[in-house]
């Protein structure tokens, strides 16, 4: 009698989400080839082999009135999901980040007793501590990427498991930095500024004109300013500068630039792995703003500062994102001889050496194979 296939179901909302999703998917079938995966997600977790039910594209809201502005919409997807889910039986189901639809759609399908790993857990030591209640209850596994979560979360009563940060993976770039140069007809003789102003169109409707400002008051202090511009997949930046150097590829960008002005996210985190001074900025539209200060109780915004537990980088947040700031801010970044920038790089230095080793997909798959096979005879 052949062997039953197994079946799992990932659940990622975002752009960053089916990113991990997709070289999670590799790395379980890396394990076990002969493996079914369905659920919700984006390119990268359809191109490594999963039936996409609901795209990323129409599951990407960030922001308070925003959740509220779609909610009959999410309402309609997460009942649609639950149904799905109850029909097709998968063996174990994947959440990955977005924990404003899992964390519901983990309680609604509580009763089906289908085992659930999240991975890339909830940040409830910023905010909504009251959701570790909702992951006790509910989850069978718990997979952390943050050295910092595991004794947290453990603290709390929930048994979790560190297997190192996404990032630690060395990733091959198809393109050296002469060639990269030599694309964007860039000087090795300037400073290069790179700008990610986000990956949302919500997010580029408040930073993109900040940005813009910035820049124009950059260029009348520094002589031959480079500036390249990655606009995230699907987002449209309109009034782009004809000097501006347009870089579709962020690891790219980031690995080949002097500084960035970062909106505040992971991409934060990905210049410290790369080794390039930022600084960080975000704006929510006001009602949004008000809430979040309500109900936060963290000290850092940035991944970066959070990881390090101090202000690595400079943050400047809602009102405090203006250009003059910004333009004060990233200046010495950008002279390789700053002493603001060596310490900067120093701390980055030590961050990276908290995130692990490489071989967190193939981690996280062998945990969840493993806890597969407890419960469930193959």
């Amino acid at each position: 009698m052949a062997k039953r296939r197994v079946k799992y179901f990932f659940v990622a909302g975002e752009t960053s989400g089916d990113v991990h999703g997709g070289k999670l998917i590799s790395a379980i079938k890396r394990i076990h080839p002969n493996t079914l995966f369905l659920g919700h997600g984006g390119e990268n977790m359809k191109n490594s082999g999963m039936e996409i039910l609901e795209h990323t594209d129409t599951l990407g809201i960030m922001g308070f009135i925003e959740v509220i502005k779609h909610l009959p919409k999410m309402i309609k997807i997460l009942n649609e999901t639950v149904d799905i889910i109850a029909h097709t039986k998968p063996d174990r189901i994947i959440l990955i980040d977005y924990p404003g639809f899992n964390l519901r759609l983990a309680k609604h399908i509580h009763y089906l007793k289908i085992p659930i790993t999240y991975f890339i857990l909830p940040q409830a030591w910023a905010w909504k501590e009251k959701r570790v209640e909702t992951m006790k209850a509910t989850l069978d596994q718990a997979l952390s990427i943050f050295p910092f979560e595991q004794e947290w979360y453990q603290s709390k009563g929930l048994l979790t498991n560190y297997i190192g940060h996404p990032f630690v993976e060395t990733i091959k770039i198809n393109e050296s930095t002469e060639e990269y140069f030599n694309r964007h007809d860039l000087s090795s003789d300037y400073p290069i500024l790179l700008l990610l102003p986000g990956s949302r169109e919500q997010e580029i409707k408040l930073h993109w004109p900040v940005f813009l400002t910035t820049i124009d008051l950059l260029q009348n202090k520094i002589e031959n300013l480079q500036v390249v511009v990655v606009p995230a997949p699907g987002i449209t930046l309109n009034d782009i500068p004809r000097n501006f150097k347009i870089e579709p590829n962020a690891r790219k960008a980031i690995i080949n630039a002097t500084a960035a002005i970062v909106s505040s996210g992971t991409a934060t985190l990905e210049c410290a792995m790369e080794n390039t001074p930022i600084v960080v900025c975000y704006k929510f539209k006001l009602l949004s703003w008000i809430l979040i200060k309500f109900i936060t109780n963290i000290r850092h915004a940035s991944i970066v500062n959070l990881i390090a537990n101090e202000s690595i980088v400079e943050e400047y947040l809602q009102n405090k994102m203006t250009p003059t700031n910004l333009v004060t801010a990233i200046q010495p970044l950008l002279d390789t001889s700053n002493t603001t920038r060596k310490i900067m790089l120093a701390k980055f230095d030590t961050i990276r050496k908290t995130l692990g080793m490489p071989g967190v997909y193939d981690r996280a798959a062998e945990a969840i194979v493993s806890r597969k096979n407890e419960n469930l005879k193959i």
